[in-house]
């Protein structure tokens, strides 16, 4: 495993940050825009089983004259077309971005994966074969997606990049008996979620409201000691929005999503395709000490076993007192960027296949 340096990026002048993110956002409004993909046979067939009831992911796409298309799965929060905000420049310049947000009401993994195919498949029947990028939450939809549903329907991606990845619940709610090293604040409220009683909509109000309070905090940690521009206060303002407008039934069927994932099994390859999982240098403060992902991923023997051509870094700042937390693509752009402007050069040699697991 290798570690990453980068630098703290010079503040603008008032001025010009309040130009470049003004223009930033209404280039931004203009080109991302909601897409329907040509298929979508396995969407109907899971909604005909579960009913209109379910709801379904918001897909929106920014176009490209690009080749490589690049599919966005977000976290808990924010949006998967806010969370690459200081990565879409690199992602467009290699091809269109998709990005999959999920729904406010609701959540079903099951329809989530059924998209996220008819997605994949669309862009196949067009001779393409998208990278898949999953952070942190999204990291074990994507996993899920290998696992289950990519050698199933026999679709073909390029590559996998996972930010921060949550292969499973144990990465953050450990067993009663295991409480060593303190609990994390995340841990706490995914507990409570997890034994909140589903016929009782106050108890799950009440747990919910808890988490809203939890990923407040946590955003706000990063947003700490930072001089922000109108591109990161209009990010915080949406997460903001995203956090107090989601209902509670949809944050809590969200949020029992993850005990549906399943860790990868260190013996049998996941994907033999290019992977690259970049993890923060303070990863521990908000996986637990067991995490199973963790274990793996600073296992490089196992690591090769389930990714043979992955590539697992980690990323760091120069300052001790900014380390990179979890999945902070937001304030620690600097320090992710030039490791995913790196791995994404070499999917333009025209020789290289897609890879399939």
């Amino acid at each position: 495993m290798r570690n990453s340096t980068a630098a703290k990026s010079t503040t603008p002048t008032p001025l010009l940050a309040q130009v470049a993110g003004t223009a930033s956002a209404l280039l931004r409004e203009f080109s991302i825009r909601p897409y329907a993909p040509p298929v979508r046979q396995r969407e109907r067939e899971v909604t005909i089983v579960c009913g209109s009831r379910v709801p379904a992911a918001r897909l929106f796409r920014e176009r490209s004259p690009g080749k490589q298309p690049t599919i966005v799965i977000g976290g808990f929060v924010p949006d998967a077309t806010e969370v690459v905000e200081f990565q879409r420049p690199m992602l467009k310049q290699a091809g269109p971005v998709y990005y999959l947000n999920y729904p406010r009401e609701g959540f079903h993994l099951p329809l989530f994966q059924a998209q996220l195919a008819d997605l994949v498949e669309s862009l196949n029947l067009r001779g393409e074969h998208p990278i898949l990028m999953g952070v942190s939450f999204g990291a074990g939809v994507v996993a899920g997606f290998l696992q289950e549903v990519l050698p199933r329907d026999g679709l073909t991606i390029r590559g996998v990049l996972f930010v921060s990845p949550v292969f499973c619940a144990e990465d953050l709610v450990r067993p009663d008996k295991e409480r060593t090293g303190g609990v994390r604040m995340l841990e706490s409220n995914l507990r409570r979620i997890f034994s909140a009683r589903r016929d009782s909509p106050e108890d799950v109000e009440r747990q919910i409201e808890r988490a809203r309070r939890c990923f407040q905090g946590l955003f706000g940690v990063g947003a700490e000691n930072r001089q922000l521009d109108r591109r990161h206060l209009a990010i915080r303002d949406k997460i903001m929005a995203v956090i107090d407008r989601t209902p509670a039934q949809g944050g809590f069927e969200r949020t029992l999503a993850i005990r549906e994932f399943r860790p990868p099994s260190p013996e049998t390859a996941l994907f033999s395709g290019p992977v690259l999982t970049l993890l923060a240098e303070a990863e521990d403060n908000l996986l637990v000490p067991t995490s199973p992902t963790l274990a793996l991923c600073r296992e490089p023997r196992q690591y090769h076993r389930v990714f043979p051509q992955g590539r697992c870094l980690v990323v760091t700042s120069r300052y001790a007192a900014d380390p990179v937390p979890h999945a902070s693509l937001i304030f620690h752009h600097q320090a992710y960027n030039p490791l995913i402007a790196a791995w994404y050069k070499r999917f333009s040699a025209p020789t290289l296949l897609a890879q399939r697991t």
